[in-house]
């Protein structure tokens, strides 16, 4: 089964939870039991990524202390040309910009469970942070978002910021929030940016993301 990974709104409750009506999903027995394996390259302690997209470029700079599991899948995902033509697929005006599905399916299949461990949150999720959604502990992929306001509160909650816009977090206000929570992340998983291409034509997406030398 498909498992979504996002932030629910309420304060109360800030863990994941599925769109619309779907039910909250629960971390699998094997992935409390067995923690994955770390990912095959280790990042540099700081370094920057350039995302241009829909609607212009900004930069990222991540910092490895701060969470170093999620800094390297980061790493091993953009010199992978992973975010490649992909949507932002969930843009919540005051609280978050969500990315990180793969449009291709084939892709996203071969990244859906290639889990990792978690990090600690030694950083705050402040305005511009960028921090790895989950489904439940050891359960982030390539999921991501970046906080569109402080939202201290997600830090109890395990999601630990790995990295900051630092340069065009201007561009990253306007990208389209007018579809909030109803594109379906099990159809993007299954059909990719075809389903997004026909109900959801409006999305920003990343044309390419690269590391900054």
């Amino acid at each position: 089964m498909m498992r979504k990974r996002f932030l629910g709104l309420a304060l109360a409750a800030v863990v994941l939870a599925g769109c619309g009506s779907d039910k909250k999903p629960a971390a699998t027995e094997e992935a409390k039991s067995s923690p994955p394996p770390p990912v095959t390259e280790k990042a540099p302690d700081v370094f920057a990524v350039k995302f241009d997209t829909s609607k212009g470029p900004f930069i990222v700079e991540v910092h490895r202390e701060w969470a170093p599991n999620g800094a390297d899948r980061f790493y091993e995902l953009t010199k992978a040309g992973f975010f490649e033509d992909v949507r932002f697929f969930r843009v919540i005006k005051g609280f978050i910009a969500q990315f990180g599905i793969n449009g291709e399916p084939r892709v996203a299949r071969k990244w859906r469970n290639m889990n990792i461990v978690d990090d600690p949150a030694k950083e705050s999720n402040l305005r511009g942070t960028l921090t790895f959604a989950t489904a439940g502990p050891n359960t982030r992929t390539t999921q991501l978002f970046i906080n569109l306001a402080d939202n201290p509160r997600l830090n109890q909650s395990g999601f630990a910021p790995f990295g900051k816009v630092v340069d065009g977090m201007q561009i990253v206000d306007q990208l389209y929030a007018g579809y909030g929570e109803d594109p379906s992340q099990p159809m993007i998983e299954s059909q990719g940016n075809q389903y997004l291409t026909e109900h959801y034509p409006k999305l920003d997406f990343v044309k390419s993301a690269q590391v900054l030398k």
